[in-house]
């Protein structure tokens, strides 16, 4: 009777030499987190990471959305060298318990992962040679939690738009305030707040991009306050998110209820647009604004300075 052959491993398979040119492939393939659909990485990329399939918006970086929005080299940041604090000396685990680094520990080992100091990205640029200061929240970054640092680089873009009299675009992608500062991140909700109310006196415009997520306490304080509210499709758009109301009031939460289009149908947004037709539509509204803003800032000049 014949002997039935053994099974070869992988290891049998593929000599060192193979193996070791498989791992530096990277990864060639992507599965869409909603579908499930497989796409090759390339595709991905140049798709914008949306899937074609169910039209999916994943999560891109704070690099990746500047250089999508604005024309090519002329993004200039600004603030980049601030870094965040300690204020509270912030312990996650119990005293002897060494799971989990302490808060400073922890903004050090996300600043050597991300290669950027904070979970905003801020500075002055162009779309179609017409400025603006723009703050692109980064979700890679803690969470893109909302600390002392990010709503201080937040209020200053907003300052330096009121000294160069142009408008003001935020990216807002959040898991909301950031727990390990305490007051100091609550704080920054009024901060932020005053700024733009400032800039609304001024006749400048500003602009809210809602990006998948955007809650708690970024929701509550700069992302629902812009004069024109723009979201990418099926962005989780709430102050509580499902989780939290769930394990509080103990109810399923209704599918589609606290997404971008829940809150277009709702008046809490004025447009759902495709992540590829953002820089366009982001084009068209400067171009509208243009106009009026400079009689706007004349105004508020001579009521200012009672001229």
């Amino acid at each position: 009777m014949a002997k039935e052959a053994a099974t070869p491993t992988t290891r049998q398979n593929f000599s060192a030499d193979q193996a070791s040119s498989l791992s530096t492939v990277g990864n060639i393939a992507v599965k869409c987190p909603k579908c499930k659909e497989i796409h090759y990485n390339r595709d991905w990329e140049k798709n914008l990471k949306v899937c074609p399939r169910c039209n999916h918006h994943g999560r891109i970086s704070a690099r990746e959305r500047i250089n999508l929005l604005v024309d090519p080299g002329s993004f200039v940041e600004i603030d980049a060298d601030m870094l965040p604090a300690d204020p509270l000396h912030f312990v996650a685990s119990p005293p002897g318990d060494a799971k989990k680094p302490p808060y400073a520990a922890k903004l050090e080992e996300e600043r050597q992962k991300k290669g950027q100091n904070e979970a905003v990205i801020s500075g002055y640029a162009t779309i179609d040679a017409q400025p603006l200061a723009l703050a692109i929240m980064d979700f890679q970054f803690m969470a893109g939690s909302m600390g002392s640092v990010v709503g201080e680089k937040i209020t200053r873009t907003i300052e330096l738009a009121l000294e160069r009299s142009i408008p003001v675009l935020i990216s807002s992608t959040s898991g909301g305030a950031r727990m390990q500062e305490g007051i100091f991140s609550l704080m920054q909700m009024a901060k932020t707040s005053a700024a733009l109310a400032k800039l609304g006196e001024a006749g400048l415009p500003y602009i809210s991009l809602l990006t998948d997520p955007t809650t708690g306490g970024v929701s509550a304080s700069f992302a629902f306050l812009g004069d024109i509210i723009l979201a990418e499709p099926g962005a989780l758009v709430c102050f509580t998110g499902p989780r939290v109301i769930e394990g509080f009031m103990h109810i399923k939460v209704p599918e589609g209820t606290i997404n971008s289009e829940f809150a277009l149908q709702h008046g809490m947004i004025d447009a759902v647009v495709h992540r590829r037709d953002l820089r366009q539509t982001l084009s068209r509204l400067l171009q509208m604004y243009s106009g009026s803003t400079k009689k706007e800032e004349t105004a508020y000049r001579k009521r200012q300075y009672g001229l």
